[in-house]
Order: structure tokens, then sequence, then C-alpha cells
């Protein structure tokens, strides 16, 4: 009985109000609690799982990025290829994450030549991005012509004097699972905000 008298008053009301219901604290609330859960989860999914924002640390990247740069990375759907900058983690051998740029694939033969230009597969790079060219010190210590093994890639900074990447065996090959995303984007500075290259 007494539930049919609260369903008859909630139907009153209802018609009272233009077919809506009254307004009801605890169901607001509750809907609201739903819809910032739901958003949390979101946002939890997209930085953890599809993108990522990272700080450089260092310059091995100069001059394409500058140390305190604030860059977007994302791994989803991606499959490693030259040119692009990833973010290594931290299994790489320095025990930290490193930023460097793809030089060769899997099956690909990377040398270093006599006026220090990086030579992938019989060619010369092009390679507008570089501070300078390798100096003799900091060929590494491989024996060139070295083949990037299956599901490994090949990387260096482009401040190629002062970075220490695959051609030290410190770091050395990189297993393509320790890639943990391309750099799409800069956030700041400000000044340099946009996609990267």
């Amino acid at each position: 009985m007494e539930e049919m008298e609260k369903k008859e008053t909630l139907q009153q009301e209802t018609e009272e109000n233009g077919g809506k219901e009254p307004f009801n604290l605890k169901k607001e609330l509750w809907e609201w609690v739903k819809a910032l859960l739901f958003a949390g989860i979101i946002v939890f999914i997209v930085f953890r799982f599809l993108i990522q924002v990272v700080s450089v640390d260092g310059t091995s990247m100069v001059p394409t990025l500058q140390e305190g740069d604030r860059l977007i990375s994302s791994n989803l759907f991606y499959t490693p290829q030259y040119g692009d900058i990833v973010i290594l983690s931290e299994n790489t051998g320095l025990n930290e994450a490193l930023v460097k740029r793809i030089i060769a694939v899997a099956g690909q033969t990377v040398d270093i030549n006599e006026n220090g230009e990086v030579v992938v597969d019989g060619k010369a790079l092009s390679e507008p991005y570089i501070a300078e060219t390798i100096s003799d010190n900091r060929r590494g210590d491989f024996d060139y012509p070295v083949t990037v093994p299956e599901g490994m890639v090949f990387v260096m900074g482009d401040n190629r004097n002062h970075s220490t990447d695959s051609r030290f065996s410190a770091v050395g090959f990189i297993d393509e699972d320790e890639i943990l995303g391309r750099v799409i984007f800069r956030l700041l500075p400000l000044d340099k905000i946009g996609p990267v290259r």
C-alpha cells in the first residue's frame, strides 16, 4: 500500500513538472560519481596504453630535441621504421629511458665511412637533423659493417659525438619490445610546439 502511494506521488510530481522526474540529490550524485569514474578509467587507458608524456633528459638528441622538452609518444599500432624518434625502456643497458632515432631495422646493414657518415645498405644517409658527423673516437666498439638481427633496431642520437647509443656495446641493438613508443608531438617549449621529425 505504502509502495503504491509512493508511485502515485512520484507520478503526480512527474506530471506537474511537465513529464520530468523531480530532482533527486542522491540519484544526481550517483550519476556524477559514475561519470567521473568512467572518465578516470578512459584517461588511465589513454595515458597507460595509447600515449605517454615524456621529458627529454640530456643532450644526445640536439639539435632536434633539447633537454627539458616535453614530448608525446604513442605505441598504438606501431611498427619501427627508419627515421622514427623513439622512447626506449630502461632495459636498454644504461638503466634509464632513452630518446633516440632509428637508423636501421632488422636485416639492414650499418656502416660508418671514413667521413663519419652513416651508411645503411651501401648508401650514405642524408641526415639534415644531425649536429655533426661522427668523429673517429665515436665510431663505437663494433667491427663495421654490422647487420641488424631479426626483431631488433639500431638507434643513434642526433648529437652523434655526444650520444651513447647502438654504436656502443653498453646499448647495442635494441629489441623492438623495448620501444615504448614513437615520438609524435612536442608539447613544450611552447615556441616549438608541434610534430617532431
